[in-house]
């Protein structure tokens, strides 16, 4: 197993990509000599198109990366294959029939002249526009993936994830930690600094507008606390975990959904504060953990990890609701996922039934207006039908 320092390092540099995007090739690349890997990646798919975009990587030769953005990307088992859960660590052998892959253009042509023989691929967040996930490919200096590269991968995973999340929230833009205050002023995410005993520093503006309305988040002494009473737990131990540093944080509030009490729901991230480049932000502003506060379904589309743990629906019964409102009627939508219509139109029904009469304004609240026009059209066309 890795030395615990060499973790730690990778995991405070990580935390610190979150506001300085230029960081993430040096961490991507770090990531890779941790796990015996060949070239690791942070890749977004799309599974309407099946493709597959790097949005940043580390070690890859730039004729060959270039070769995968014009045509092989579409080709790899990653673009053709549906993934597991979010940070579960999978390979190539679980994703496709390897023989076959062996055998396939993907890697006589692209794989194979660079030395891969296979892939680590963890999610790091699903949604209607496809999935995120990081992906080390393996030399076959070092062979197959194994259970020692999966368990490195794991310790890992979760904290690249909440960067992602949390690059993303702010737009993927640099945040000096000399002026981290006024760089998150500037942003349409709420957000809060927090100090040791969780009690607001700073505020953006989105953030005081978001207390000053009480609907889902209220400052009472100085503290955060979320309108319900059940969030408000999960919440207060995200933050006491975060305050604790980056190691103790582990999974905990990755994307924590807050429900308010007009039924909007929205996401919070939360963030350490007291190592590696982020430490110059907790002295410049006495805080040690930030909290991102983000309105599902306005810039972005709702997470499907989101909408699955708010409204306890099954995979199958996800696909086929993110697959209405993205792709089309039910018609569409079975095409796209090789099964019967008869199928597509029994889970959609257990989607309506498991929602109450009074429960559904909630559930429409989580998706974008335009999208919830387009979902509200056609489903009630299949409750028609």
């Amino acid at each position: 197993m890795c030395e615990l320092p060499d973790v730690a390092r990778i995991i405070a540099d990580t935390y610190d990509a979150a506001l300085q995007p230029a960081l993430w090739e040096d961490v991507l690349a770090r990531i890779a000599g941790l796990v015996k890997g060949h070239v690791s990646g942070i890749l977004v798919k799309d599974p309407i198109r099946k493709c597959v975009e790097a949005h940043c990587h580390a070690g890859g030769d730039p004729h060959y990366m270039k070769l995968y953005a014009e045509t092989y990307s579409q080709l790899g088992p990653v673009a053709t294959s549906r993934f597991s859960d979010a940070d579960q660590v999978m390979s190539i052998p679980e994703l496709v029939d390897y023989q076959q892959f062996c055998r396939a253009r993907f890697y006589q042509e692209w794989a194979r002249p660079q030395g891969w023989v296979d892939v680590g691929v963890a999610v790091l967040e699903r949604s209607a526009a496809g999935y995120a996930y990081l992906s080390v490919s393996r030399h076959r200096a070092h062979g197959m993936v194994d259970d020692a590269m999966r368990a490195r991968m794991r310790l890992i995973v979760p904290h690249v994830r909440r960067a992602v999340l949390i690059s993303r929230t702010m737009g993927f833009k640099q945040a000096e930690a000399a002026v981290f205050a006024q760089t998150l002023d500037a942003l349409s995410a709420a957000v809060f600094l927090l100090d040791l005993g969780g009690r607001v520093v700073h505020a953006n503006t989105v953030g005081h507008e978001l207390l000053d309305a009480c609907d889902v988040l209220r400052a009472a002494a100085d503290r955060l606390v979320a309108v319900n009473a059940q969030t408000d737990q999960v919440l207060n131990a995200a933050i006491t975990a975060a305050a604790r540093g980056d190691m103790a944080v582990g999974t905990t509030g990755i994307a924590l959904p807050l429900v308010a009490r007009s039924g909007a729901h929205h996401i919070a991230h939360v963030l350490p504060l007291r190592s590696g480049l982020r430490a110059q932000s907790e002295r410049a502003s006495g805080a040690s953990v930030a909290l991102f506060v983000r309105r599902v379904g306005m810039e972005c589309r709702p997470s499907s990890d989101l909408v699955r743990q708010t409204y306890k629906l099954t995979p199958a019964e996800l696909r086929v609701l993110f697959g209405i409102v993205e792709v089309g009627g039910v018609p569409d939508v079975a095409a796209k996922l090789g099964v019967a219509e008869t199928t597509i139109k029994t889970h959609l029904g257990r989607v309506l039934r498991r929602r109450a009469p009074a429960d559904r304004p909630t559930w429409s609240s989580s998706w974008p207006p335009s999208l919830r026009r387009s979902r509200s059209h056609k489903l009630s066309a299949f409750a028609k039908a």
